[in-house]
Protein backbone atom coordinates (compact mmCIF):
# COMPACT_ATOMS: atom_id res chain seq x y z
CA UNK A 1 0.00 0.00 0.00
CA UNK A 2 1.17 3.35 0.11
CA UNK A 3 1.79 5.81 2.87
CA UNK A 4 1.49 9.80 2.39
CA UNK A 5 1.87 9.41 -1.22
CA UNK A 6 1.07 8.00 -4.08
CA UNK A 7 -0.45 8.77 -5.85
CA UNK A 8 -0.20 4.71 -5.49
CA UNK A 9 0.77 5.51 -8.34
CA UNK A 10 -2.60 6.24 -7.04
CA UNK A 11 -1.73 3.43 -5.20
CA UNK A 12 -1.26 4.50 -6.86
CA UNK A 13 -2.29 3.39 -4.62
CA UNK A 14 1.33 0.76 -1.08
CA UNK A 15 4.68 2.38 -1.79
CA UNK A 16 7.17 3.25 0.81
CA UNK A 17 10.44 5.19 0.50
CA UNK A 18 13.12 5.61 2.57
CA UNK A 19 14.05 8.80 4.33
CA UNK A 20 15.21 11.43 1.94
CA UNK A 21 18.02 14.07 2.39
CA UNK A 22 16.01 16.89 1.01
CA UNK A 23 12.72 17.05 -0.02
CA UNK A 24 12.56 15.05 -3.34
CA UNK A 25 9.51 17.32 -4.46
CA UNK A 26 12.11 20.54 -4.80
CA UNK A 27 14.78 18.27 -6.26
CA UNK A 28 13.06 16.12 -9.31
CA UNK A 29 12.02 20.21 -9.89
CA UNK A 30 15.11 21.41 -10.19
CA UNK A 31 16.47 18.19 -12.46
CA UNK A 32 13.71 19.32 -14.19
CA UNK A 33 14.56 22.82 -14.37
CA UNK A 34 17.70 21.73 -15.78
CA UNK A 35 17.16 19.70 -18.35
CA UNK A 36 14.19 21.94 -20.08
CA UNK A 37 16.74 24.71 -19.45
CA UNK A 38 19.84 22.70 -21.29
CA UNK A 39 21.90 23.04 -18.67
CA UNK A 40 23.17 19.51 -18.90
CA UNK A 41 26.32 19.74 -17.04
CA UNK A 42 24.77 20.73 -13.90
CA UNK A 43 21.81 18.18 -14.23
CA UNK A 44 24.31 15.33 -14.49
CA UNK A 45 25.96 16.06 -11.31
CA UNK A 46 22.28 15.42 -9.80
CA UNK A 47 22.48 11.95 -11.37
CA UNK A 48 23.59 8.73 -9.00
CA UNK A 49 26.91 7.30 -10.93
CA UNK A 50 25.31 4.94 -12.69
CA UNK A 51 22.90 7.11 -13.96
CA UNK A 52 26.07 9.11 -15.14
CA UNK A 53 27.29 6.35 -17.37
CA UNK A 54 23.59 5.52 -18.55
CA UNK A 55 22.44 9.53 -19.33
CA UNK A 56 26.12 11.20 -19.81
CA UNK A 57 25.77 15.11 -20.70
CA UNK A 58 26.33 13.99 -24.54
CA UNK A 59 22.87 11.82 -24.02
CA UNK A 60 21.24 14.05 -22.09
CA UNK A 61 21.72 16.85 -25.05
CA UNK A 62 20.00 14.63 -27.36
CA UNK A 63 16.98 14.83 -25.15
CA UNK A 64 16.61 17.80 -25.09
CA UNK A 65 17.12 18.12 -28.68
CA UNK A 66 13.98 16.02 -28.95
CA UNK A 67 12.15 18.21 -26.18
CA UNK A 68 12.63 20.68 -28.29
CA UNK A 69 10.58 19.36 -30.82
CA UNK A 70 7.79 19.56 -28.65
CA UNK A 71 7.22 23.58 -28.43
CA UNK A 72 7.53 26.22 -25.96
CA UNK A 73 7.03 24.58 -22.18
CA UNK A 74 3.22 26.61 -21.66
CA UNK A 75 3.12 24.85 -17.53
CA UNK A 76 5.13 22.98 -14.91
CA UNK A 77 2.70 20.89 -12.37
CA UNK A 78 3.35 20.63 -9.08
CA UNK A 79 5.48 17.54 -8.16
CA UNK A 80 4.01 14.67 -7.40
CA UNK A 81 5.53 12.14 -4.73
CA UNK A 82 5.00 8.54 -4.28
CA UNK A 83 6.90 6.42 -2.46
CA UNK A 84 8.52 2.95 -3.38
CA UNK A 85 10.72 0.92 -2.12
CA UNK A 86 13.83 2.81 -1.13
CA UNK A 87 12.91 5.92 -3.28
CA UNK A 88 10.51 8.23 -3.97
CA UNK A 89 8.89 8.51 -7.42
CA UNK A 90 8.32 11.79 -8.22
CA UNK A 91 6.13 13.29 -11.19
CA UNK A 92 6.65 16.63 -13.21
CA UNK A 93 4.11 17.33 -15.53
CA UNK A 94 4.93 19.81 -18.34
CA UNK A 95 2.70 21.32 -20.93
CA UNK A 96 4.03 22.15 -24.09
CA UNK A 97 2.84 23.69 -27.21
CA UNK A 98 2.22 20.50 -28.69
CA UNK A 99 1.54 18.02 -25.74
CA UNK A 100 2.08 17.16 -22.25
CA UNK A 101 4.73 15.08 -21.24
CA UNK A 102 5.23 13.71 -16.79
CA UNK A 103 8.79 13.56 -16.17
CA UNK A 104 9.33 10.97 -13.56
CA UNK A 105 12.13 10.81 -11.70
CA UNK A 106 13.62 8.16 -8.99
CA UNK A 107 15.52 10.23 -6.11
CA UNK A 108 17.11 7.81 -3.82
CA UNK A 109 17.79 8.12 -0.45
CA UNK A 110 21.36 10.14 -0.72
CA UNK A 111 18.87 12.62 -2.87
CA UNK A 112 20.23 12.00 -6.05
CA UNK A 113 18.51 11.04 -9.52
CA UNK A 114 18.54 6.86 -10.14
CA UNK A 115 16.44 7.13 -12.81
CA UNK A 116 14.35 9.14 -14.97
CA UNK A 117 11.45 7.84 -17.19
CA UNK A 118 9.26 10.62 -19.75
CA UNK A 119 5.67 9.28 -19.91
CA UNK A 120 2.74 10.39 -21.93
CA UNK A 121 0.76 13.49 -19.76
CA UNK A 122 -2.80 13.50 -19.36
CA UNK A 123 -5.37 12.75 -22.03
CA UNK A 124 -8.90 13.51 -22.04
CA UNK A 125 -10.97 11.67 -19.77
CA UNK A 126 -14.06 9.89 -22.26
CA UNK A 127 -17.21 8.56 -20.12
CA UNK A 128 -17.54 5.06 -19.48
CA UNK A 129 -20.67 3.19 -21.57
CA UNK A 130 -22.42 2.62 -17.52
CA UNK A 131 -21.89 6.35 -16.77
CA UNK A 132 -25.00 8.13 -17.97
CA UNK A 133 -25.00 11.79 -17.39
CA UNK A 134 -28.38 12.46 -18.45
CA UNK A 135 -29.30 10.60 -14.82
CA UNK A 136 -27.44 12.77 -12.41
CA UNK A 137 -26.23 16.15 -11.86
CA UNK A 138 -23.10 17.27 -9.79
CA UNK A 139 -22.97 20.32 -7.15
CA UNK A 140 -19.56 21.39 -5.31
CA UNK A 141 -19.88 21.00 -1.58
CA UNK A 142 -16.67 21.24 1.11
CA UNK A 143 -15.55 18.85 3.54
CA UNK A 144 -14.92 20.03 6.46
CA UNK A 145 -14.04 23.90 7.64
CA UNK A 146 -11.14 25.52 9.00
CA UNK A 147 -7.55 25.25 8.16
CA UNK A 148 -8.56 21.14 6.73
CA UNK A 149 -11.44 22.28 4.86
CA UNK A 150 -11.58 20.23 1.71
CA UNK A 151 -13.35 21.20 -1.57
CA UNK A 152 -15.64 18.10 -2.67
CA UNK A 153 -17.63 16.74 -5.17
CA UNK A 154 -21.44 15.33 -5.03
CA UNK A 155 -22.66 13.49 -7.20
CA UNK A 156 -26.27 12.88 -7.34
CA UNK A 157 -29.17 10.91 -8.90
CA UNK A 158 -31.83 12.69 -10.50
CA UNK A 159 -35.43 12.45 -8.70
CA UNK A 160 -36.38 12.76 -5.62
CA UNK A 161 -34.68 9.77 -3.46
CA UNK A 162 -33.81 9.28 -1.16
CA UNK A 163 -30.65 7.45 -1.88
CA UNK A 164 -28.19 5.67 -0.69
CA UNK A 165 -24.83 7.60 -0.23
CA UNK A 166 -21.47 6.28 -0.60
CA UNK A 167 -18.17 7.93 0.12
CA UNK A 168 -15.24 7.97 -2.20
CA UNK A 169 -11.28 7.60 -0.11
CA UNK A 170 -8.28 7.37 -1.56
CA UNK A 171 -4.84 5.21 -1.72
CA UNK A 172 -1.99 6.63 -0.63
CA UNK A 173 -0.49 9.74 -2.12
CA UNK A 174 -1.62 13.45 -2.39
CA UNK A 175 -4.66 12.30 -4.93
CA UNK A 176 -7.41 14.20 -6.69
CA UNK A 177 -10.88 14.00 -5.74
CA UNK A 178 -10.81 12.03 -9.29
CA UNK A 179 -7.97 9.78 -7.68
CA UNK A 180 -6.26 10.10 -11.32
CA UNK A 181 -3.40 7.37 -11.24
CA UNK A 182 -2.20 8.25 -15.16
CA UNK A 183 -4.69 7.98 -17.74
CA UNK A 184 -6.94 6.83 -15.21
CA UNK A 185 -9.56 8.44 -12.89
CA UNK A 186 -10.93 5.62 -10.64
CA UNK A 187 -13.17 8.07 -8.28
CA UNK A 188 -14.54 9.83 -11.25
CA UNK A 189 -15.52 6.56 -12.76
CA UNK A 190 -17.01 5.35 -9.57
CA UNK A 191 -18.67 8.30 -9.01
CA UNK A 192 -20.75 8.21 -12.11
CA UNK A 193 -21.18 4.87 -12.64
CA UNK A 194 -22.71 4.42 -9.14
CA UNK A 195 -24.79 7.67 -9.55
CA UNK A 196 -26.30 5.89 -12.69
CA UNK A 197 -27.27 2.94 -10.42
CA UNK A 198 -29.09 5.12 -7.63
CA UNK A 199 -26.45 6.05 -5.47
CA UNK A 200 -25.35 9.57 -4.05
CA UNK A 201 -21.33 9.86 -4.19
CA UNK A 202 -19.30 12.28 -2.83
CA UNK A 203 -15.40 12.59 -3.39
CA UNK A 204 -13.11 15.11 -2.10
CA UNK A 205 -9.51 16.28 -2.68
CA UNK A 206 -7.32 14.54 -0.08
CA UNK A 207 -5.84 16.44 2.22
CA UNK A 208 -1.91 15.77 1.22
CA UNK A 209 -3.30 17.25 -2.15
CA UNK A 210 -4.79 19.99 -1.25
CA UNK A 211 -2.48 21.27 1.62
CA UNK A 212 0.54 19.02 0.39
CA UNK A 213 3.44 21.59 1.89
CA UNK A 214 1.60 22.05 5.60
CA UNK A 215 0.97 18.31 5.73
CA UNK A 216 4.37 17.77 5.37
CA UNK A 217 5.59 20.13 8.17
CA UNK A 218 3.20 18.15 10.84
CA UNK A 219 5.90 17.02 13.20
CA UNK A 220 3.61 14.11 14.36
CA UNK A 221 1.57 13.33 11.40
CA UNK A 222 -0.93 10.36 11.92
CA UNK A 223 -3.33 8.61 9.85
CA UNK A 224 -5.82 10.44 11.60
CA UNK A 225 -4.67 13.74 9.87
CA UNK A 226 -3.81 12.28 6.14
CA UNK A 227 -7.27 10.39 5.65
CA UNK A 228 -9.77 9.04 8.61
CA UNK A 229 -10.90 13.08 10.06
CA UNK A 230 -11.46 13.73 6.80
CA UNK A 231 -13.29 10.84 5.80
CA UNK A 232 -15.27 11.00 8.64
CA UNK A 233 -16.43 14.12 8.07
CA UNK A 234 -17.32 13.45 4.09
CA UNK A 235 -19.38 10.63 5.78
CA UNK A 236 -21.10 13.24 8.19
CA UNK A 237 -21.81 15.38 5.73
CA UNK A 238 -23.61 12.91 3.05
CA UNK A 239 -26.03 12.41 6.12
CA UNK A 240 -26.99 15.85 5.85
CA UNK A 241 -27.82 16.27 2.45
CA UNK A 242 -31.61 16.63 1.23
CA UNK A 243 -31.43 14.00 -1.42
CA UNK A 244 -29.38 11.19 1.33
CA UNK A 245 -31.07 8.20 3.17
CA UNK A 246 -29.00 8.78 7.00
CA UNK A 247 -29.04 5.33 7.40
CA UNK A 248 -27.50 3.65 4.66
CA UNK A 249 -24.28 5.66 4.28
CA UNK A 250 -21.26 3.79 3.26
CA UNK A 251 -17.42 4.53 2.86
CA UNK A 252 -15.68 2.90 0.23
CA UNK A 253 -12.18 2.90 0.86
CA UNK A 254 -9.75 1.91 -2.10
CA UNK A 255 -5.35 0.65 -1.29
CA UNK A 256 -4.83 2.86 2.03
CA UNK A 257 -8.53 3.77 2.07
CA UNK A 258 -9.28 0.20 2.10
CA UNK A 259 -6.85 -0.69 4.88
CA UNK A 260 -8.24 2.41 6.83
CA UNK A 261 -12.12 1.67 6.46
CA UNK A 262 -12.60 0.03 9.66
CA UNK A 263 -10.91 2.87 11.48
CA UNK A 264 -13.09 5.28 9.39
CA UNK A 265 -16.28 3.71 10.63
CA UNK A 266 -15.12 3.74 14.26
CA UNK A 267 -14.36 6.95 13.74
CA UNK A 268 -17.87 7.91 12.44
CA UNK A 269 -20.18 4.96 14.24
CA UNK A 270 -22.26 5.22 11.90
CA UNK A 271 -21.88 4.04 8.68
CA UNK A 272 -24.69 1.28 6.95
CA UNK A 273 -21.28 -0.45 5.77
CA UNK A 274 -17.95 -0.58 4.13
CA UNK A 275 -16.80 -0.97 0.42
CA UNK A 276 -12.75 -2.59 0.59
CA UNK A 277 -11.32 -2.44 -3.09
CA UNK A 278 -7.67 -3.40 -2.88
CA UNK A 279 -7.04 -2.61 0.90
CA UNK A 280 -3.73 -4.23 2.50
CA UNK A 281 -4.61 -6.24 5.27
CA UNK A 282 -0.56 -6.92 6.51
CA UNK A 283 1.31 -3.80 7.68
CA UNK A 284 2.52 -1.23 5.12
CA UNK A 285 6.02 -1.76 5.70
CA UNK A 286 5.58 -5.67 4.84
CA UNK A 287 3.65 -4.77 1.64
CA UNK A 288 6.08 -2.56 0.29
CA UNK A 289 8.68 -5.42 0.77
CA UNK A 290 6.71 -7.64 -1.76
CA UNK A 291 6.36 -4.55 -3.86
CA UNK A 292 9.92 -4.21 -4.00
CA UNK A 293 10.77 -7.91 -5.07
CA UNK A 294 7.98 -7.82 -7.43
CA UNK A 295 9.64 -4.19 -9.30
CA UNK A 296 12.72 -6.36 -9.44
CA UNK A 297 15.05 -4.65 -6.24
CA UNK A 298 17.70 -6.84 -5.66
CA UNK A 299 21.01 -6.37 -3.78
CA UNK A 300 21.53 -2.82 -2.28
CA UNK A 301 17.98 -1.69 -3.08
CA UNK A 302 16.38 -4.23 -1.32
CA UNK A 303 18.78 -4.44 1.40
CA UNK A 304 18.10 -0.63 1.94
CA UNK A 305 14.51 -1.89 1.47
CA UNK A 306 14.29 -4.21 4.45
CA UNK A 307 16.24 -1.67 7.02
CA UNK A 308 13.70 0.35 6.46
CA UNK A 309 11.36 -2.16 7.42
CA UNK A 310 13.21 -3.64 10.50
CA UNK A 311 13.36 0.88 11.67
CA UNK A 312 9.67 0.82 11.53
CA UNK A 313 9.03 -2.41 13.31
CA UNK A 314 11.52 -1.02 16.27
CA UNK A 315 9.44 2.15 16.59
CA UNK A 316 7.16 2.09 19.69
CA UNK A 317 5.16 4.35 22.21
CA UNK A 318 7.98 6.93 23.09
CA UNK A 319 9.93 7.15 19.74
CA UNK A 320 7.94 9.70 18.52
CA UNK A 321 10.61 12.57 17.83
CA UNK A 322 13.18 10.22 16.39
CA UNK A 323 13.81 10.60 13.02
CA UNK A 324 10.84 10.37 9.96
CA UNK A 325 11.37 6.72 8.49
CA UNK A 326 10.56 6.12 4.73
CA UNK A 327 9.54 9.18 4.59
CA UNK A 328 6.78 9.50 7.53
CA UNK A 329 7.59 10.74 11.05
CA UNK A 330 7.74 8.27 13.17
CA UNK A 331 4.32 9.02 14.81
CA UNK A 332 3.01 7.69 11.59
CA UNK A 333 4.42 4.51 12.42
CA UNK A 334 3.77 4.22 16.25
CA UNK A 335 0.13 4.62 14.98
CA UNK A 336 0.06 1.59 13.35
CA UNK A 337 1.78 -0.40 15.29
CA UNK A 338 -0.71 -3.63 16.08
CA UNK A 339 -3.72 -1.90 13.76
CA UNK A 340 -5.59 -5.02 12.31
CA UNK A 341 -8.09 -4.02 9.78
CA UNK A 342 -9.16 -7.18 9.39
CA UNK A 343 -9.77 -8.06 12.78
CA UNK A 344 -11.21 -4.71 13.61
CA UNK A 345 -13.75 -4.96 11.06
CA UNK A 346 -14.76 -8.34 11.82
CA UNK A 347 -15.51 -6.59 15.63
CA UNK A 348 -17.17 -3.62 14.32
CA UNK A 349 -19.61 -6.51 12.57
CA UNK A 350 -20.99 -4.11 9.62
CA UNK A 351 -21.92 -5.56 6.17
CA UNK A 352 -19.03 -5.51 3.73
CA UNK A 353 -18.00 -5.93 -0.03
CA UNK A 354 -14.42 -6.65 -0.99
CA UNK A 355 -12.89 -6.53 -4.32
CA UNK A 356 -9.49 -7.51 -5.73
CA UNK A 357 -8.09 -7.29 -8.64
CA UNK A 358 -5.81 -10.51 -9.06
CA UNK A 359 -3.45 -8.97 -11.58
CA UNK A 360 -2.71 -6.39 -8.41
CA UNK A 361 0.80 -6.16 -7.40
CA UNK A 362 0.53 -3.38 -5.18
CA UNK A 363 -1.68 -4.96 -2.90
CA UNK A 364 -2.04 -8.61 -4.05
CA UNK A 365 -4.38 -12.05 -3.13
CA UNK A 366 -2.25 -12.68 -0.08
CA UNK A 367 -4.31 -9.26 1.71
CA UNK A 368 -7.06 -10.54 0.02
CA UNK A 369 -6.89 -14.48 2.05
CA UNK A 370 -6.37 -12.65 5.35
CA UNK A 371 -9.79 -10.97 4.43
CA UNK A 372 -11.60 -13.92 3.69
CA UNK A 373 -10.14 -16.06 6.58
CA UNK A 374 -11.22 -12.95 8.94
CA UNK A 375 -14.81 -11.98 7.74
CA UNK A 376 -15.58 -14.05 4.66
CA UNK A 377 -18.08 -16.15 6.67
CA UNK A 378 -19.94 -13.02 8.31
CA UNK A 379 -23.21 -12.13 8.09
CA UNK A 380 -23.35 -9.62 5.33
CA UNK A 381 -19.91 -10.01 3.84
CA UNK A 382 -19.28 -10.33 0.42
CA UNK A 383 -16.04 -11.07 -1.39
CA UNK A 384 -14.81 -11.31 -5.00
CA UNK A 385 -11.87 -11.16 -6.91
CA UNK A 386 -11.24 -10.43 -10.89
CA UNK A 387 -8.69 -12.33 -13.07
CA UNK A 388 -7.66 -9.64 -15.58
CA UNK A 389 -7.85 -6.06 -12.92
CA UNK A 390 -4.89 -4.21 -11.68
CA UNK A 391 -4.67 -1.98 -8.92
CA UNK A 392 -7.13 0.39 -10.40
CA UNK A 393 -9.65 -2.17 -11.05
CA UNK A 394 -8.79 -1.66 -14.73
CA UNK A 395 -8.71 -4.58 -17.17
CA UNK A 396 -5.58 -5.62 -18.43
CA UNK A 397 -3.22 -8.79 -19.80
CA UNK A 398 -0.28 -10.77 -18.57
CA UNK A 399 1.73 -9.01 -16.05
CA UNK A 400 0.75 -6.06 -14.21
CA UNK A 401 3.23 -3.41 -14.29
CA UNK A 402 3.23 0.66 -13.64
CA UNK A 403 2.92 1.35 -17.49
CA UNK A 404 -0.38 0.01 -17.68
CA UNK A 405 -1.61 3.29 -15.88
CA UNK A 406 -0.73 5.68 -18.28
CA UNK A 407 -2.76 3.97 -21.17
CA UNK A 408 -6.42 5.16 -20.82
CA UNK A 409 -9.04 3.01 -19.15
CA UNK A 410 -11.50 3.06 -17.18
CA UNK A 411 -13.06 1.24 -13.95
CA UNK A 412 -14.70 -2.41 -15.48
CA UNK A 413 -18.31 -2.17 -15.10
CA UNK A 414 -18.83 -5.74 -13.18
CA UNK A 415 -16.89 -3.79 -10.28
CA UNK A 416 -19.58 -1.06 -10.79
CA UNK A 417 -22.46 -3.47 -10.70
CA UNK A 418 -20.90 -5.54 -7.71
CA UNK A 419 -21.02 -2.35 -5.60
CA UNK A 420 -24.66 -0.98 -7.00
CA UNK A 421 -25.73 -4.73 -6.09
CA UNK A 422 -24.42 -4.19 -2.54
CA UNK A 423 -25.49 -0.75 -1.78
CA UNK A 424 -28.35 -0.03 -3.93
CA UNK A 425 -29.93 -3.92 -4.67
CA UNK A 426 -33.08 -3.32 -6.27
Amino acid sequence: MLSRALRILPLLPLLLSAQTAADPGALARKATDLLLSGKYAELEQMLTPEMQKDLPESTLAKIGNQIKTYGSVKSIGEAQPRKMGARTIVAIPVKFASQSVNYQWAVNAAGLMAGMVPLPGPVDWQRPAYSKPDSFKERDVTVGDGEWKLPGTLTVPNGKGPFPGIVLVHGSGPNDRDETVGAVRVFKDLAEGLASRGMVVLRYEKRTKQYYGKMKGLAKMTVADETVDDAAKAAALLRTQAEVDPNRVYVLGHSLGGYLAPRIAEEDGKLAGLVILAGNVRPVEDVAIDQAVYLGYKGPQLDDAKAMQAKVKKLDVGDEDLPAVMGEPASYWIDLKGYDPAAQAKRLGLPMLILQGERDFLVTMKDFALWKAAVGSGKGVAMKSFPSLNNLFVTGEGKSSTAEYSKPGHVAPEVIDEIARFVNPQ
